[in-house]
């Protein structure tokens, strides 16, 4: 039997040049798509499926309401130190505010998502305080950004060889969170999942553990309906939060963001966020933990998506110690190598404050004398951790 896709592409090569779209067929080559073809937004669906994707849909490339806050957005530093979000075309026009900004070709965004939930426990169900936590996103055997744009890139092969058959004209634009565009936003007017309270995209089905990529295409498609917002009265996820980045629904402040803080942030983070991180040393999945709509998320299918081995849960002395070789070969293909081996032992020192364990308390000692900065002051911090703890703890038995 042959692969899927090439028994998609087979097909609907048949179908577009048996049925459909017979004005294309009148037209010459390089004439653009036409732009009510139902026929293109069936094959779209159909390659979707075939390459793995759990839900998708068109949206379309309309300014929404979310875009045109998101300069305001910018302009209040929520962005943090995130400094490509704040990217601009040669007119001086944020990129991420408006497809026209960077695309002014597209006419239809193509979404689609993959699930990546396991079987393993959350973050709030794991209490082990020698233990740190790695986002569930990036425990993956495969980088999410080269999973999910694989597929997409399967996706794209069967709309270029349909648009092919043709003779026309057709432009795309693969993205997993590598473009000038805020996929969330475009997820929910393809009606993937509504945008929660905590930013994230929600899928009633599937929960919130999903990897989104996007396909801008000058094909016009009909676009789907928007997804329903279904978070209600619910304020679990901006109570859960220990950072409070969420200082309202909807709103995030990536400054207060534990996954900004332990991927983003570089050098020193602010002494006074450091308590609420916990023993988190890359992302953090607490406002997806509580979701209400994450408590029977099904298990990915997707092999690329199990854990590799260690990183669940990992030891806090391993990580806080671990060599430059170590880290290259550990996290080798991982999204962790993006916070790189400073930040990750930064990180997990802070983590080892935390802790409580006053077994780590010699490992801190040596680490403050770290010849990378940034560990050394997370190092003394965690010790004066333990010394404010042994004082109240003295404080607490003497007599009135």
């Amino acid at each position: 039997m042959g692969h899927p896709l090439s028994q998609v592409l087979q097909r609907r090569g048949q179908e577009a040049r048996r049925l459909a779209l017979p004005a294309q067929r009148r037209s010459s080559r390089g004439k653009p798509l036409s732009s009510s073809s139902p026929n293109f937004k069936s094959i779209v669906t159909e390659a979707a499926a075939a390459a793995g994707f759990d839900l998708f849909g068109i949206a379309p490339v309309a300014d929404s309401a979310e875009l045109k806050h998101f300069p305001s957005w910018i302009a209040d530093g929520h962005a943090g130190e995130m400094k490509y979000m704040e990217a601009r075309n040669d007119q001086g026009q944020l990129k991420r505010a408006s497809l026209a900004h960077v695309a002014p070709w597209a006419k239809s965004v193509v979404v689609c998502a993959v699930n990546y939930n396991t079987d393993r426990p959350y973050s709030t169900q794991v209490q082990n305080p020698t233990r740190g936590w790695i986002s569930r996103y990036a425990w993956s055997r495969e980088d999410y950004h080269d999973a999910v744009l694989r597929r997409l890139k399967q996706v794209e092969a069967v709309l270029k060889h349909a648009a092919a058959d043709a003779h026309s004209d057709l432009i795309t634009r693969s993205y997993v969170d590598t473009g000038p565009i805020v996929e969330r936003v475009f997820a929910k007017y393809a009606g993937v999942g509504w945008i929660g309270k905590n930013t994230c995209i929600i899928n009633q089905k599937k929960g919130s553990w999903l990897f989104l990529g996007v396909i801008l295409t000058s094909l016009d498609l009909p676009p789907d309906s928007a997804a329903p917002d279904r978070c209600g009265t619910c304020t679990r996820c901006i109570e859960a939060c220990p950072t409070d980045a969420i200082p309202a629904p909807y709103q995030l402040d990536s400054n207060r963001c534990i996954s900004y803080l332990t991927i983003e942030k570089r050098g020193s983070i602010p002494e006074e966020l450091r308590a609420g991180m916990g023993r988190h040393v890359f992302g953090c999945d607490i406002c997806q933990d509580v979701c209400p709509w994450n408590r029977k998320a099904p298990i990915t299918a997707a092999p690329e998506f199990s854990p590799r081995p260690g990183l669940v849960n990992p030891a806090l002395d391993w990580l806080a110690e671990m060599s430059t070789e170590e880290f290259r070969e550990t996290f080798r293909g991982s999204p962790i190598r993006r916070t790189r081996r400073s930040g990750l032992r930064r990180n997990a020192v802070i983590a080892l404050g935390n802790s409580g364990e006053r077994a780590f308390l010699p490992i801190l000692e040596k680490l403050a004398r770290d010849e990378d900065e940034s560990v050394a002051q997370a190092a003394r911090w965690a010790l004066l951790q333990f010394q404010q703890d042994t004082a109240a703890g003295l404080s607490g038995t003497l007599p009135l």
